[in-house]
């Protein structure tokens, strides 16, 4: 093989992973599916072109009834985002008010905020994984667990986690959300109870519309 074909093939080689990056919008979501972080910090996951109900999901990653439901249908809930059937939208929050959950919760979501688009869902799987015992009393997310919880989705933000630059902004935007409890998931408005927990429920819910209108 000559020096020029060899260049050419590299070339090509090249523009096709690019095209690959492109059509799949560049996370490995469907071509123009993206997850978009809003000014609240929340993350959008969707084909913000395309019409779709909405899902709104406020959860908090210190919540072990919020780590139920992301063992339960968050794969549906990606997978109908990527078919463009909903567009999600994820609202960390933090809603205890004893310690140590409140602190622990505060520094997981003031992480979350450092971490790009590209990695934040592969790092939300790690909280979940890593989430602390349900009211223990030692702490958890630990500012290092969180640096090596960020490394491992691919993001290297050890900086931002330790300073907790995001915390003072994540608790005002806390207070905005009036919640008796996490998770609270709402489609189009409407808050959704047991169907939110079964996959098949949830998907009935999205493509056929049922809910309590709030």
């Amino acid at each position: 093989m000559t020096k020029r074909v060899a260049a050419v093939l590299a070339a090509l080689a090249v523009l096709a992973a690019l095209v690959v990056f492109q059509t799949s919008g560049g996370d490995g979501s469907s071509p123009g599916v993206r997850l978009l972080r809003q000014a609240d910090g929340s993350m959008v996951l969707a084909d913000t072109s395309a019409t779709a109900p909405v899902l709104d999901l406020y959860e908090d990653f210190d919540c072990p009834v919020c780590k139920d439901l992301h063992s339960r249908v968050d794969a549906t809930m990606r997978r109908l985002a990527a078919e463009r059937k909903v567009k999600v939208v994820y609202h960390p929050i933090t809603i205890f008010q004893d310690e140590p959950m409140r602190s622990n919760s505060i520094r997981a979501a003031a992480a979350a905020r450092c971490v790009p688009e590209a990695n934040w869902l592969a790092f939300r799987d790690e909280l979940y994984g890593m989430q602390p015992a349900p009211h223990g009393e030692a702490s958890g997310f630990t500012l290092e667990e969180l640096v090596r919880a960020a490394r491992q989705a691919g993001a290297s933000v050890d900086q931002c986690v330790t300073s907790q630059t995001y915390a003072e902004d994540h608790l005002k935007q806390s207070a905005r959300v009036r919640l008796e409890g996490t998770p609270t998931v709402v489609l189009d408005g409407r808050l959704l109870g047991d169907e939110a927990f079964d996959p098949k429920a949830l998907e009935t819910a999205i493509t056929g519309g049922s809910g309590v209108t709030v």
